[in-house]
């Protein structure tokens, strides 16, 4: 049982009514776990563990390397690449193929700051620098898009039609981490912020595989205007008729072509909405359960706990535990 909420109080950008997949894009804000300045020399070779439910990337600014998967082909990587690894699989950097590799724990690491520290290792053979970092996206509507992105993305800055740029920015980000200069920090995890989301954006062009399933109802003009009203307001009392008026469709044909296009039925993609966004709230200090009932439309503190931990699969305070304790530490 819902009852009707106000809006949220976070206005989406001007053009988002005509552009669902872009408010989309513009919510994916990023919590940057760590970043690494990487100073190699060959030979070298460096061990990542996996880092589950963190995007891990890899800036080439200077001399070049591989990237090896288990499983997939050796990655070669050259001045100007950006390498993405969106679902936090260990891999390994390396000067040669099939080169041996210390652990990127087990190395000493200089901390300049709590979340940015440089890395040097190897020996006195031909150089490669590279910024490393691991992000997370909190916000569902992420989660659900980094859920449809491949093992890895590369993007080429020498043959990326947004070349100009590409270069422009990773040779900024080039000169900031060789010069450090005050604020320098802040400078460089932006632009990485930034390349990230770039990267996704590249993937989505060029890949059939983005054409279809969420991302393709989020470009359906009709389906699209549902799906992001559902995204803006989860706590008002939603109906399928209410949808499908803001759709401008038949309820029954509203509700068929809902369900092709996302999988899944509108109120059952509603209801998984809001219990992924009560997860990620439930990561933020200060905020009830309770609260968290009444601000998702639920007259009731039980009825909301009891559909959280059967979409989510546990309790809402066991998963507020959870996520207190699955933040990584950068040592």
């Amino acid at each position: 049982m819902t009852a009707n909420l106000p809006a949220s109080n976070s206005s989406p950008p001007p053009w988002a009514a005509v552009d669902p997949l872009g408010e989309a894009l513009h919510g994916l804000h990023m919590s940057g776990i760590f970043y690494t300045r990487s100073e190699f020399a060959a030979p070298w070779g460096l061990a990542l563990p996996a880092l589950p439910q963190m995007l891990m990337f890899h800036v080439v600014t200077a001399g070049e390397g591989w990237l090896e998967f288990d499983g997939h082909e050796p990655t070669r990587l050259l001045p100007g690449d950006f390498i993405l690894v969106p679902h936090g699989q260990g891999h390994r950097l390396v000067d040669t193929p099939g080169g041996d590799c210390a652990g990127l724990f087990d190395l000493p690491r200089e901390a300049l700051s709590a979340r940015y520290e440089v890395l040097r290792h190897g020996g006195d053979g031909a150089t490669t620098q590279m910024i490393c970092g691991a992000v997370r996206f909190d916000h569902p509507a992420a989660q659900r898009l980094v859920a449809l992105l491949p093992r890895l993305i590369r993007i080429e800055a020498a043959h990326s039609p947004h070349r100009d740029w590409m270069t422009e920015t990773l040779r900024f980000m080039a000169d900031e981490v060789r010069a450090l200069r005050p604020g320098g920090e802040t400078v460089v995890t932006r632009l990485a912020d930034i390349l990230v989301i770039q990267a996704i954006r590249a993937w989505i062009e060029r890949d059939p595989a983005a054409q279809g399933g969420w991302l393709g109802a989020l470009r359906d003009k009709q389906i699209g205007r549902a799906v992001t009203l559902l995204h803006r307001e989860p706590g008002r009392a939603w109906t399928l008729a209410a949808l499908a008026r803001e759709a401008a469709m038949s309820r029954s044909a509203f509700a068929a072509r809902f369900t092709a296009l996302v999988g899944m039925p509108a109120m059952q993609y509603l209801t998984q909405w809001r219990m992924q966004h009560a997860l990620t709230r439930l990561r933020e200090r200060g905020v009830s359960v309770a609260a968290l009932a009444e601000e998702l439309g639920y007259q009731s503190e039980a009825a909301f706990s009891r559909t959280f931990k059967r979409i989510i699969g546990i309790a809402p305070g066991a998963a507020r535990r959870q996520n207190n304790a699955e933040t990584p530490a950068a040592s």
